[in-house]
């Protein structure tokens, strides 16, 4: 028989993963990528960087296990997000937004080979050029562009002006060597095509630059350290190959041809190598929000105080202090239930509202107003948005409670705040998503409203899931019917779709929430129901401090009465009065590495 130890450590950890590939990953962000040589300049930070990535992907299971097994790839993730945000970010790049397109897109092209194996073995290092700097939602229509050379057979790449340029990117070291995944618009025959994905080398192995590719290294920034530059491609000539054409063809006498329908559809399956790029995010916002709270916990524990009011008390006596701990620990365990979530196998047609191959149908996709995220998969890019401004908000409540130790003793803590600075835009910007996510459900494009419901269930116990659930179905439909109506009335009226929209956006974000808030709440309540019974108060802790941010909403939408912030706050003592003698257990249940909560080296 397990121990609540024991049980809530198979729930942090999972079972997927056996204990050869957990020791290789381990391998392969050892306990010295945990910290970080003083004295390093801002390039000997970068080179040190890649360095790990090399010695990292070499160590661990291949690229092509990685990115067929999620648990494993998160898993890896995860461990380097802890160790070191500027590695997550270039291991996440490298694996599936440079990897991944060239074995998505590019299945069967025997001409990908070489730069697939250059990845594979880490000699040369994935970049990503999708992003323009000059306009926003450039996702949706790049102006770099991409153009078929009967002469050759190859294609030539153009950005035509500074404007369209590939901003951010990782390609400013002078000494490595970079393969891009370029997202361009194909033209041909005079039309649009589409947006494809082309795979080409930026750097050689030397880190020289190819004709045609200019390089403009970016200002040094300290929130999450790259070697950022903008890349500007001059008549850059590509052969046939580096199309990931993903079934579409050029043909001998020059016809177009793609499998999977028109442009729009083209380009939410070129914006299809999102899903796992979403995963790695949500699986590293748990691992840091993780490590937080148990740095905040280390932080906390043993330590007195000296108030006028009790002094020589523990601070975690303060109620302050320890509902930030605890709060932290709560957030942890949430976050790495949604986890486990995103990254279970789920079929292509459930009932998240995945675009799926339904992509390449004749009506060309999903519709798409801000982003194309939401075409992809609506509610894996609702929750990437989510687990990132749940990190964000611990990290920095961690921060906050830690005092200045928090903020000037280690930098990890740091660190971790601007990864999750960094993801609130980056792998999708959250506000587009959201904004996305509300027209979907207004128009009820791949969406159904929760049904009414008579209640609240269990007397309105708000120690009870199925009260949790009900006012969040309850918030989503209130907020989602009274959006439509006033976009359908504002449409009504003749406004046109941009100002009808445009008027409503606060009302939209607030939709959009409160939809990711019941997505995750009925997570929360699946796994207080199918796991270790240590879970379900942690669990509840983290339901109830949701509960409390989204008050307002509740209030304004009518689905609580006047005084329910009493009610929550009488609930969260009660649970903090349940878990603060475990508070130590649950903390334990991380595993995190000596160096995450070791004290500041001058005073260890």
């Amino acid at each position: 028989m397990t121990s609540d130890a024991d049980d809530l450590r198979q729930f942090v950890h999972g079972s997927s993963l056996d204990a050869k590939t957990r020791a290789r990953l381990e391998e392969a962000v050892p306990e010295e990528f945990f910290t970080v040589p003083g004295g390093l300049t801002a390039p000997g930070r970068h080179a040190l960087t890649y360095e790990r990535l090399r010695r990292a992907g070499l160590a661990a299971p291949p690229a092509g296990e990685l990115l067929a097994d999620p648990p494993a790839l998160c898993a890896l993730l995860e461990r380097a997000a802890i160790a070191d945000p500027p590695l997550f970010h270039m291991m996440l790049l490298h694996y599936t937004l440079a990897l991944g397109p060239i074995l998505r897109f590019g299945a069967g092209q025997e001409e990908t080979r070489p730069l697939r194996e250059s990845l594979e073995t880490m000699d040369s290092f994935g970049t990503l050029l999708m992003t323009e700097v000059g306009r926003s939602n450039s996702h949706l229509s790049p102006r770099t562009v991409a153009r078929h050379d009967p002469a050759t057979g190859g294609f030539v790449l153009s950005t035509p002006d500074a404007q369209a340029a590939k901003f951010p990117t990782n390609t400013a070291h002078p000494d490595l060597p970079k393969t891009a995944a370029v997202y361009a618009t194909l033209v041909h025959g005079g039309q649009e095509r589409g947006v494809f994905v082309f795979a080409v080398p930026l750097r050689g192995p030397g880190g020289a630059v190819p004709p045609g590719v200019r390089i403009v290294p970016a200002s040094e920034t300290t929130g999450l350290q790259i070697d950022y530059a903008a890349v500007l491609l001059e008549d850059v000539r590509v052969p046939y190959g580096a199309w990931l054409r993903d079934g579409a063809s050029i043909g001998a006498d020059g016809a177009f041809h793609d499998p999977h329908g028109p442009a729009a559809a083209r380009l939410t399956r070129s914006m299809g190598i999102a899903p796992p790029v979403w995963r790695g995010v949500v699986s590293a916002s748990a691992a840091i929000t993780r490590a937080a709270a148990g740095m905040l916990l280390a932080h906390s524990a043993g330590r007195s105080t000296l108030g006028r009011l009790a002094p020589r008390r523990p601070l975690t006596d303060y109620r302050n202090q320890q509902e930030a701990v605890l709060g932290a620990l709560a957030s942890a365990y949430a976050l790495t239930a949604v986890a486990a979530h995103v990254t279970t196998p789920r079929p292509p047609d459930h009932a998240a509202g995945l675009a799926g191959d339904a992509a390449g149908d004749e009506g060309g996709g999903p519709a798409t107003a801000w982003a194309p995220w939401s075409a992809v998969d609506r509610d894996l890019a609702l929750l990437k948005a989510a687990a990132t401004v749940q990190a964000q908000e611990t990290v920095s409540a961690c921060r906050l409670h830690s005092g200045a130790p928090g903020f000037a003793a280690v930098e990890r803590l740091n660190a971790y705040r601007g990864l999750t600075h960094a993801y609130q835009n980056a792998g999708g910007d959250n506000e587009l998503i959201l904004y996305d996510t509300a027209r979907a459900m207004a128009d009820r494009d791949r969406y159904v409203p929760p049904e009414p419901e008579l209640g609240p269930p269990d007397d309105g116990d708000l120690d009870s899931p199925s009260v949790w659930l009900f006012l969040a179905r309850d918030a989503e439909r209130r907020t989602r019917d009274r959006l439509a109506g006033r976009v359908q009335a504002a449409l009504r009226e003749g406004q046109d779709a941009f100002t009808a929209w445009n008027g409503n956006l606060a009302l939209a974000e607030r939709t959009a929430t409160a939809c990711a808030d019941r997505i995750i709440l009925e997570i929360l309540a699946a796994a207080a129901g199918a796991g270790p019974r240590a879970l379900g108060p942690v669990l509840r802790l983290h339901a109830l401090d949701r509960l409390e941010r989204r008050a307002a909403v509740l209030l304004n939408e009518g689905v609580v009465p006047p005084g329910i912030l009493d009610e929550l706050w009488a609930a969260r003592r009660r649970t903090c009065d349940e878990l603060a003698p475990r508070a130590e257990e649950l903390a334990a249940a991380f595993d995190l590495p000596a160096p995450v909560t070791a004290p500041a080296a001058f005073l260890a």
